[in-house]
């Protein structure tokens, strides 16, 4: 089966029909036809964006219910300091914590499909030596 990671943008894109990439995210997630797995930095990274739009929270939720996405913990002490070294690695591109824990759960699940808006950081990312793979580039 496919696995796609999945990050913040295109969760939030998809929720929200007033979001500039929500036609595209919603054709590319639509016509999918594998799973999606993500970590919890992303989903409380998605919740905290779709507060502002109205029932965004209970969209997101249904959205992970019907999906039946897959999520990862992501703050164990171990996690946590993963993370930390990344997001100091990548420090120029800059890396966040939710971007950090999808680069952690690719390596865990050797996945490089990534669903995402952010070109600039998961062009610069890497599982080892292997680049990420940008499905909403395809």
């Amino acid at each position: 089966m496919k696995l796609w990671l999945l990050d913040t943008g295109p969760i939030v894109a998809f929720l929200d029909s007033r979001d500039k990439a929500h036609t595209h995210v919603a054709e590319a997630l639509d016509t999918f036809a594998g799973r999606f797995v993500t970590t919890s930095a992303v989903i409380v990274e998605a919740m905290h964006f779709l507060s502002g739009v109205r029932s965004g929270p209970a969209l997101l939720t249904e959205f992970l219910l019907a999906s039946q996405t897959e999520i990862h913990e992501c703050t164990s002490v171990a996690d946590l300091t993963a993370a930390a070294e990344l997001m100091a690695k990548y420090a120029d591109t800059p890396m966040d914590f939710a971007d950090a824990t999808l680069v952690l759960l690719a390596k865990q699940l050797k996945i490089n499909a990534v669903c995402t808006l952010d070109r600039r950081g998961f062009r610069t990312y890497r599982i080892g030596r292997k680049a990420f793979q940008l499905v909403l580039d395809d």
